[in-house]
């Protein structure tokens, strides 16, 4: 028996994702299919690769294995690409906010390239406005933007709705002085996020003072894990251990919008990658 590409794509998929089911999404199969090849490939073998348990892990062969199989499925895709007249190729410019770029869309600019190799990504993260602005005089043909309501963009394409929350660790936030302004860890000016905490605590009579201020998701959520302030995030991307937090304290949050635009006279590869992010997010 030998190796097939089939087979190692599904190995690949199960090893980076670390899920049946997050493999199969990825490959386009049933679970059920992808662990059959996964049975294949150990067969084949002659070794155990994926330790099946309640968290899925490659086994000491499974590790030493993974790098022969993205050195084959690799030379494999350049061997196509090489002989075959590649489907899409050129320059794709995509920008989007720092903390979904982070927590939502790796995976999928990830696979949008393993999938069309000749097509260059170029992305760049930046604050809503900034990225808005930035599209209008041209320089991306793509982004991804945050929003209070999605009229403010009429052009674009409403890709999810989900209300903010205050987000921080309960235990610093119980230990606060409740007499003392709400310490916040906000983005800077213009980020949709803060706007919309500043005007809800302003609404509700609550005072509050900027302790830490950073462009960077990654330095938000240091701050909060340090017990510096809280901040405001939508669920989705509410990394552990942080936590929502429920308060009669806190007043409610609007609803946060996410919209993809494009520039209206894009190239095939712009209109590929705007069908992929919009199919995989939604999915």
């Amino acid at each position: 028996m030998s190796l097939d590409t089939v087979t190692l794509q599904c190995f690949l998929a199960v090893a980076e994702t670390g899920s049946f089911t997050k493999a199969a999404d990825r490959v386009n199969r049933t679970q059920s299919a992808v662990s059959q090849q996964l049975a294949k490939l150990e067969l084949i073998l002659g070794k155990t690769l994926i330790n099946r348990g309640k968290i899925l892990s490659l086994t000491n062969e499974g590790e030493i294995f993974l790098g022969y199989a993205r050195q084959i499925f690799a030379l494999h895709r350049e061997a196509l690409d090489r002989f075959k007249q590649p489907e899409l190729e050129g320059e794709v410019r995509f920008g989007l906010p720092e903390d979904l770029a982070t927590v939502l869309l790796s995976d999928v600019l990830v696979n949008f390239s393993r999938i069309h190799p000749r097509v260059f990504l170029k992305v760049e993260c930046d604050l809503t406005l900034n990225l808005f602005d930035r599209f209008r005089r041209g320089e991306f043909d793509l982004i991804l933007v945050k929003m209070s309501r999605p009229e403010e963009f009429p052009e674009g394409v409403d890709m999810w709705s989900e209300s903010l929350e205050w987000v921080g660790k309960d235990e610093h936030f119980k230990n606060s002085d409740a007499q003392s302004p709400l310490p916040l860890v906000l983005s800077p000016q213009p980020c949709v996020y803060r706007a919309r905490a500043i005007e809800a605590l302003e609404t509700a009579g609550i005072p509050w003072r900027l302790v830490y201020s950073s462009p960077s998701y990654t330095g938000t959520v240091a701050a909060v894990k340090a017990g510096l302030g809280l901040t405001v995030l939508p669920k989705a991307i509410v990394p552990a251990p942080l936590e929502v937090l429920r308060s009669n304290l806190l007043p409610p949050l609007p609803q946060t919008h996410v919209s993809l635009l494009r520039q209206g006279h894009a190239s095939k590869a712009v209109e590929s990658l705007e069908e992929f992010v919009l199919k995989k997010v939604r999915h």
